[in-house]
């Protein structure tokens, strides 16, 4: 696994852009607007989910090694904006507390089978939750800005370790993909009988190049097949979009 950047890098930016996501909810003319990457949600609810979602990570890297999820404190959201954003940073400060304590080698449970099951491994995902998020929150308010280049390098890769890799059988002929970031770096994804994962520099059947921004974004579904500058046989990404791992 790649990972050019280190715990403490990932600590630092989980909170700089769990900062940039508060300003961005500061910003908003109103919190009951539609976010429209998250259609079914408004920023309210988009700032419930962060603030929710942090203490139960925090609670789930504090319990240590465990079968299941932990349950996060049960502190509601507030009604009133200075208020909310003071329960966000109350939110990430749990959250960095417990990665800072526990060090990112201890064990706790996790969904993914790709990446390890430990604190350093959840600071990554985390990190690139709250950079997706951040953008769907600055997106709304019309103030939308590309994922920092060194946040989204690692998210291209953290994505596919993390939420691509699996044993699952692929249901279709097997394939090989490529990822190709403008700012200097490529990923392939082989998809065959014995699931999905990374490997070595191949002849892929279709590729998809950008920013490593646009390619993060468009691995969350926040950009549209569309949108992405593709090469070879398209439908190899239109089964990767509608596939369903067991």
């Amino acid at each position: 696994m790649h990972n050019a950047l280190g715990f403490s890098d990932l600590l630092r930016l989980i909170d700089e852009r769990s900062a940039a996501f508060r300003a961005a909810i500061a910003a908003a003319p109103s919190l009951d607007a539609k976010v429209p990457t998250c259609p079914e949600w408004t920023l309210a609810d988009l700032a419930e989910h962060i603030g929710e979602g942090r203490r139960t990570w925090a609670a789930t890297v504090a319990a240590g090694p465990a079968s299941t999820k932990s349950t996060g404190r049960d502190v509601p959201m507030p009604r009133e904006r200075d208020e909310i954003l003071t329960w966000l940073e109350d939110a990430t400060r749990e959250l960095l507390d417990a990665l800072e304590a526990a060090g990112p080698d201890q064990g706790c449970w996790a969904w993914w089978t790709g990446s390890p099951h430990t604190a350093g491994a959840v600071a990554r995902h985390q990190l690139q939750q709250l950079a997706v998020h951040t953008y769907d929150a600055q997106i709304t308010i019309g103030a939308a800005e590309p994922l920092p280049v060194d946040i989204a390098l690692d998210g291209v890769d953290e994505f596919l370790q993390t939420c691509v890799t699996t044993d699952s059988a692929w249901p279709h002929e097997p394939a090989t993909m490529g990822y190709h970031a403008t700012e200097g770096r490529s990923w392939w994804l082989r998809f065959d009988e014995n699931g999905a994962r990374t490997v070595s520099e191949t002849t892929p059947a279709a590729e998809c190049t950008g920013t490593a921004s646009d390619l993060v974004l468009f691995m969350y579904g926040r950009h549209e097949l569309g949108e992405m500058d593709v090469r070879g046989d398209r439908r190899v990404f239109e089964r990767l979009i509608a596939w369903e791992p067991a």
